[in-house]
């Protein structure tokens, strides 16, 4: 079966906070799992960040491996959905939270929870997308359940050179839409407008106290930013628009009204991607092979070792970090 150990990135609890550290890892330490992988690759997410610098409490147990995604091969399984050789994605369910992650040359996980790689999709491809690009594709798709068409105006993505921001505005211009980015990066503009972005608008427009309704500006958005930067939105959200919400680099409050659900009927879409259904999942990795230009994941994809990890964690905190960055595992 290989190795009795292996690298992995293992977070302990210290007398204040956390400890990080790039490790030998026991096999016999993994947790209950029907189906254990070959890690080939993995990507650093927001909550990684959170993860790795101990900033918020999102690791639940001690040793914890950190990371929420992987893209591998399964090396046994005695899961009816999975068999040797075949290569998986896996995103979510409590990975590198309460369950043992992703930053690990193994991974010992529910079958339940892997999705097959889409055809035509290469495990590094799968991880330049990773949970951010997944939980982007979830908000087009709840944009596109609630009914909002390119015909029915401009949509706005926040936090748009990050990597949820990064993905929504290259697959909603495919998809024909007129995309305004919003961004605190007047630097990233050119890299916005590459990736389809018909528009850029600065953050600060949308950062002070929200009006209860200010002028009608767009049908839909992707924030991933919340607090006032979402009541903005909700604001400005046009008749019958909605905003799908899926993250909170900008807080956890959410300073608004009702009068935009009251007087204009905007829906607030709620994005969960750690717990999603099985069947979104496929439905979401079935899109993104589809309508995500692989060229432009590319180019918005840097790669990085293990070991490097440590060092961009504080800066996808600090929103300094452009794009997507996959992690090479083996």
């Amino acid at each position: 079966m290989g190795l009795a150990t292996f690298r992995a990135i293992r977070i302990d609890k210290a007398e204040k906070g956390t400890t990080a550290a790039l490790t030998q890892f026991d096999e016999a330490e993994l947790m209950d799992g029907d189906v254990t992988v070959a890690v080939e690759w993995s990507t650093v997410n927001y909550k990684d960040g959170l993860a790795l610098t101990g900033k918020s409490p999102v690791v639940r147990r001690f040793p914890m491996i950190a990371g929420i995604d992987f893209a591998g091969t399964v090396l046994e399984s005695s899961h009816p959905s999975w068999k040797a050789g075949d290569k998986v994605v896996s995103t979510g369910w409590g990975l590198g939270e309460t369950f043992l992650g992703a930053y690990a040359e193994k991974a010992r996980v529910k079958g339940d929870w892997l999705v097959r790689l889409p055809d035509g999709m290469t495990a590094r491809q799968a991880m330049a997308i990773g949970t951010a690009g997944f939980t982007a594709m979830l908000s087009v798709l709840a944009l596109e359940k609630h009914g909002v068409t390119p015909k029915d105006g401009p949509v706005v993505v926040t936090g748009a050179a990050g990597g949820v921001g990064s993905v929504a505005v290259a697959v909603l211009s495919k998809l024909g839409f007129h995309v305004i980015a919003s961004t605190g990066r007047s630097a990233e503009g050119d890299y916005l407008r590459h990736l389809g972005a018909a528009e850029i608008i600065d953050r600060n427009e949308l950062s002070g106290p929200a009006k209860p309704l200010a002028k009608e500006r767009w049908a839909g958005g992707v924030d991933s930013v919340g607090s006032t930067t979402l009541a903005n939105l909700l604001s400005m959200t046009k008749y019958g628009g909605a905003i799908a919400a899926c993250g909170l680099a900008g807080g956890m409050d959410l300073p608004s009204s009702v009068a935009p659900f009251i007087l204009r009927g905007v829906c607030l879409l709620g994005i969960d991607s750690v717990m999603c259904p099985l069947a979104p999942r496929q439905a979401a990795w079935a899109r993104l092979a589809k309508d995500l230009d692989h060229a432009k994941l590319a180019e918005i994809t840097t790669e990085i070792g293990l070991a490097e990890v440590f060092d961009v964690a504080p800066k996808i905190l600090a929103g300094q970090v452009r794009g997507r960055l996959v992690v090479k595992i083996s």
